[in-house]
């Protein structure tokens, strides 16, 4: 009898834990004037031009439940009172590597939030499985925005860029609430980035996807989207940005990603410039594409 109680316990309090992802824990308002990134974005303690539009956003750190886990991450909210679209950003890098931080929400997203988005993006559990289970936390990303008043939940998109892009597909594969998505300079075939950039599986996949060695070939096919683009959601749609001078991500990876696209009648653009991984002398072009697809298939 004290087992099956014991059994009984543990089932509602692991199904009670699974029931609180997305949860917000905390929500707290941060003033960028006190923040790193305010020396780079001012001239004697003002807002360059190009940044006025901060004036009307509101800048979070915030905490939410996943699989257990206090998760933080980011949020960026016009001041304006209103029901806005929510544009999920899948930060890069892996570890503590290129975290994402009020630069990053900034320079990355801060134009799109003024024309009327919440944008909200995680850093992803402690335990990085670069595109394992940590995908739960982009995933519960979508149940934390029911908690924000200014969201709304039901018109959700998603933007990534380089390992946020691979997230990104994963998250196309696994849930059906993102009606559109962007990914920028997103690997599409792992075999592939061991090839072209060998210190990756050395330094980045052999460290953190679990038992690598033993299991390469299916752990690497599960973070690849080449191979399983018919499972990416049917009522979504994709923007693939592609950098042709990128040396971190192999641009042809984006041309076969949307080569196997094409073959299955997706939704999908590709977008190609003659710049680096990071759109290095197209941040403004960049900004007005991402505004543009997500004004046409999010917002309407």
């Amino acid at each position: 009898m004290n087992r099956i109680l014991t059994s009984i316990t543990l089932l509602f309090f692991i199904n009670f834990g699974f029931a609180q992802n997305g949860k917000l824990i905390s929500k707290n308002l941060v003033d960028i004037a006190n923040t790193a990134i305010w020396d780079r974005i001012t001239q004697d303690n003002k807002l360059q031009a190009d940044f006025e539009h901060l004036k009307k956003l509101n800048f979070y750190i915030i905490t939410y439940k996943s699989d257990h886990q206090e998760i933080r991450g980011l949020l960026v909210e016009p001041k304006k009172d209103g029901k806005y679209p929510v544009v999920i950003f899948n930060r890069g890098g892996n570890r503590d590597f290129a975290p994402l931080t009020l630069a990053t929400m900034v320079m990355y997203t801060s134009k799109l939030a003024e024309q009327g988005y919440v944008i909200i993006g995680s850093n992803y559990r402690e335990k990085d499985e670069f595109g394992g289970v940590e995908i739960n936390d982009v995933l519960n990303l979508t149940e934390t925005v029911k908690e924000i008043e200014k969201a709304d939940p039901n018109c959700i998109g998603m933007f990534g860029w380089s390992r946020g892009g691979m997230m990104t597909y994963l998250a196309l594969q696994k849930s059906d609430k993102i009606k559109t998505a962007i990914v920028g300079n997103g690997a599409s075939d792992l075999f592939d980035t061991v090839k072209f950039r060998p210190i990756m599986e050395t330094n980045v996949f052999a460290q953190c996807i679990p038992d690598y060695w033993n299991n390469k070939d299916s752990e690497l096919k599960k973070r690849s989207v080449i191979y399983w683009a018919d499972e990416l959601a049917k009522n979504s749609s994709l923007l693939i940005l592609c950098g042709t001078n990128d040396k971190r991500v192999n641009p042809k990876q984006a041309d076969k990603i949307a080569e196997k696209l094409s073959e299955i009648n997706y939704d999908f653009e590709l977008r190609k410039y003659e710049t680096d991984h990071f759109f290095s002398g197209y941040k403004t072009e960049l900004n007005a594409l991402v505004m543009e697809w997500f004004d046409k298939r999010l917002k309407k």
